[in-house]
This record gives structure tokens, sequence and C-alpha cells, in this order.
């Protein structure tokens, strides 16, 4: 797990490496407040060492803008600090901090302080994740995929990078359903998924919405290069063949994509990648459409 000290002294953070060194833990620094933010961005830390008194901004500051940012906010902050007043913890712990100790700082105190701080990490991080899968694909679901669709709105707010979105529905799941059985269903989604998956970048977010529903959130890429991802979807789902209680059952899906350009919010994103599904399916479904342009890849292209 990785811990960032923020600090302008270069004592200080030397220290508390040498403190924290042996515990297994990526321990990387910055000095400053303004550096420390922009760290927090670039490295994506377990648990933030902060400290309080420095010259370009005070370790308060700091901890309000990172608790005001979706994406930094569930990051545990410890503040180190040469003064020891009621007031200043209350305001540290009042700000959203875990932790509060004192310079000059007794060495397993420090350890004790920063594990129980990385314990609590972990196990937030587990009970998210768990909360936000499917049970029966393994992706994530509607929740985990629309906290992470905030998540990559507030980048695309931020920096302008690129954002695409990939609406999926299985084609005629209702009939595979009534015809094959619920567990035949079941299995056709968890195969589904799989394939889906696969053909994911690790950045890339798949998740199932609903029923036979699925989505893929693709950062960094425009709604053309999203639509390649979908068409490889797509042709391996259409060479998919299922068998179940010796019965075949081929399964084909109909592919939406769009992407952040041009949008208000993240409403107009989903609004734009199924409004192409709905164009995909009414053009007979087993293929991939873009919106605006809504250029389909029929089966086989």
């Amino acid at each position: 797990m990785k811990v960032l000290i923020i600090d302008d002294s270069p004592d200080a953070i030397a220290l508390v490496k040498v403190r924290l060194f042996g515990d297994g833990l990526d321990v990387v620094s910055a000095d400053g407040g303004t550096a420390g933010i922009e760290s927090v961005r670039h490295e994506r830390p377990d648990l933030i060492l902060l400290d309080v008194d420095m010259p370009d901004m005070s370790g308060f500051d700091v901890c309000r803008i990172l608790k005001a940012d979706p994406d930094m906010c569930v990051i545990p902050i410890i503040f180190l600090s040469g003064s020891d007043t009621a007031e200043d913890k209350v305001r540290g712990l009042n700000l959203g901090a875990v932790d509060y100790i004192s310079k000059p700082f007794d060495e397993f105190e420090l350890q004790a302080r920063v594990n129980a701080g990385l314990r609590s990490k972990y196990m937030q991080d587990l009970l998210a994740q768990r909360s936000n899968l499917d049970p029966l694909t393994g992706l994530s679901n509607r929740q985990g995929m629309t906290t992470r669709l905030r998540e990559e709105w507030a980048r695309v707010d931020r920096h302008g990078r690129p954002l695409s979105l990939t609406m999926i529905e299985v084609d005629r799941f209702a009939r595979i359903y009534e015809a094959h059985g619920h567990a035949a269903g079941d299995r056709v989604l968890q195969v589904t998924s799989g394939i889906i998956a696969a053909q994911c970048r690790r950045v890339d977010l798949p998740s199932r919405c609903e029923g036979a529903e699925f989505a893929i959130i693709s950062p960094d890429e425009i709604a053309k290069d999203a639509s390649i991802l979908a068409q490889r979807c797509q042709k391996h789902l259409s060479k998919m063949q299922l068998k179940v209680n010796d019965e075949e059952i081929w399964v084909t899906a109909s592919f939406g994509v769009a992407d952040a350009a041009g949008k208000h919010d993240i409403k107009d994103l989903i609004r734009g990648a199924c409004h192409a599904l709905h164009q995909a399916k009414l053009e007979g479904g087993n293929r991939v459409a873009v919106e605006r342009s809504l250029d389909c890849a029929p089966s086989g292209v």
C-alpha cells in the first residue's frame, strides 16, 4: 500500500520514511501543499500524512480541498503537527482527518497509527468493491458504473479529456429465457459478461446494468475508437454457441456508443449511448451503432 507524506521539511520527510521503512509500504513524498495536491492526483495513495504548518498552503487548507474532490475524498488523512492543542486537533478531525499526531512523534506510535489507518482504508475499499459488484457476472453493477461515471466526468470537466460510454443489450434475451429456462438465461449472461470483459482494457469498466443490459465506460477514448472495442465484442459474441440441455443457443447483442463531446452532463452521455443502442436494435440487432453518424457495423463486417 502507498503512503504519501506532504511536508515542506526534507528532514521531517526523511524521518518519517525511516520510521516506516521495513513495513512493506511504498512511501512517496511531496514538498508543500500545492505539490501535495498534485501528487495525490498522480500517485493515488492509500493514506496521506499531512503536515499542518507549510508556507505555501496550510495542511488544513489542503485537507479541505482534498475532501471536496470526489476522486480524493475517500483517502484517509493523518495530520502531523508541532502543535498539540485541543483546538487544532478538533479542527483537523472536523475537516475529515482520521487521526492527528503531534511532533515529535514516537516511532512505534507513528507505525501503529499508520497501520490502523491503512487497515481502515483496506476494509473501506473491500466493502465498496463488494457493494459495487453484480453477484451473477462478477462485473460492476449499476451503482459501481454510476460512481465511476461521476469520477470520469469530473476529469472531463477538469481536464477536457475524452470519455466514451457503450450501452449493450443481448438480442431477444426474453425468448432465450422463455425457451430454455432460468439456468440457461443466467449462463448466457455469464458468458456474455466474460466475453465483454475479455475485450476491455485495464482502464475500461465493463458493467451489468440490469437484466440483459451491459455497459462499458472507456476513459480517454472518443466514440469512434470505443466503437472498435464494441465491434470486437459483437464479433466474438456472434461466434459464440452455447449448448444447454443438448440444445444449441446462439447469442448476439446490440451496441450503442457515444462520447462526452458536446454533452452537458452524464445524463446526456447516457441518453446518447441509449439512443445509439436503440438505433442498432431497429436495424435488426447484432451490430454496433455510433451516436450522431449512427454508422452501423452489422455482423461479419
